[in-house]
């Protein structure tokens, strides 16, 4: 035999086993990918949307990498993409996403509870004191959680985008009784604080209130600054009325019921982590935006009553 082509062979031998040693284990230890489609009817440029991509996703990534188990593959599906604005509460109880934002405000027929800085307005225009307080509520009353259930789905934190709710008109506004006969743009329940002022009430989604202004459909809209300057409400309601109704808890992070039994434990405990950060990254965003916002609303044409 041929020392030297025995040597080789037992070289080449031992380098592939080295090889398939060195795969197998590396398959072996890669992580398992968990698929989530993560779901809202408003763009990237809404708070919580934007919020949402810069810092939710990325943070979860980075938490279960730590541990190298498991890699979550994201769908990214905004902007109506699979589900309009009003229905993200029956697209996740349906399964089109795993976890999404429901603007609660338009569901108080299902989730009334969430409602309660909505019939108690005027309190705090502090957006994470709110969002930290309603959460600390629905630990302390299950029946918060529990409303959530009916719809196939696990509340994850109930959370405000808003530093105060202002009005936005056509025209200047500088008392109550010129609100007589004005049609005002709303969410839903924030439609009662009109109660008594004569102006007509038109339930709406702020993503159709440019439309609706620059038409004349509406002579005015109730919500926060930031969100006016995104929506460039300003080219056609040049009037804004600060009248520092207070913010409101209209958001809350959920997950579809099913998705959420097939998370390991592991991963649950880092979404529930990363998600009351989120809350008050978005909280915090939206007060930093605030002040901005108004200045940005001037120099692009508007006048502050």
């Amino acid at each position: 035999m041929n020392c030297s082509s025995f040597s080789h062979k037992s070289l080449l031998g031992i380098a592939t086993a080295t090889s398939l040693l060195f795969f197998s284990g590396h398959a072996l230890s890669a992580p398992e990918i968990i698929k989530l489609t993560a779901v809202d009817g408003y763009p990237p440029k809404a708070l919580q949307v934007q919020t949402f991509i810069e810092f939710f996703i990325p943070e979860v990534d980075k938490r279960l990498a730590k541990s190298g188990k498991y890699k979550i593959r994201w769908n990214q599906a905004f902007a109506g993409q699979i589900v309009k604005v009003k229905h993200v509460l029956t697209g996740m109880q349906k399964g089109l996403g795993d976890i999404g934002t429901v603007t609660s405000v338009f569901h108080q027929d299902k989730v009334p509870m969430q409602a309660i800085a909505y019939v108690t307005p005027f309190v705090t225009a502090d957006p994470v004191l709110l969002s930290r307080t309603v959460d600390g509520l629905a630990e302390q009353f299950p029946a918060m959680k529990k409303a959530w259930l009916k719809y196939n789905q696990v509340l994850l934190t109930s959370y405000s985008v808003i530093d105060s709710y202002n009005l936005f008109f056509r025209q200047k506004v500088t008392k109550v009784e010129d609100f007589k006969g004005k049609k005002i743009a709303g969410a839903g329940i924030n439609m009662r604080w009109l109660t008594g002022t004569g102006a007509t009430p038109v339930i709406g989604s702020m993503v159709h209130y440019y439309n609706k202004l620059k038409t004349g459909a509406i002579d005015g809209s109730m919500l926060w600054t930031d969100a006016a300057v995104k929506f460039k409400l300003v080219e056609g309601a040049k009037y804004l009325l600060k009248a520092d109704i207070g913010t409101a808890n209209s958001k809350a992070l959920t997950m579809n019921l099913d998705a959420y039994k097939r998370l390991p434990e592991a991963v649950r405990n880092v979404i529930h982590d990363v998600t009351r950060e989120y809350r008050d990254y978005t909280a915090s965003a939206a007060m930093a935006k605030a002040g901005k916002a108004f200045e940005s609303y001037k120099k692009k044409g508007g006048t502050i009553i």
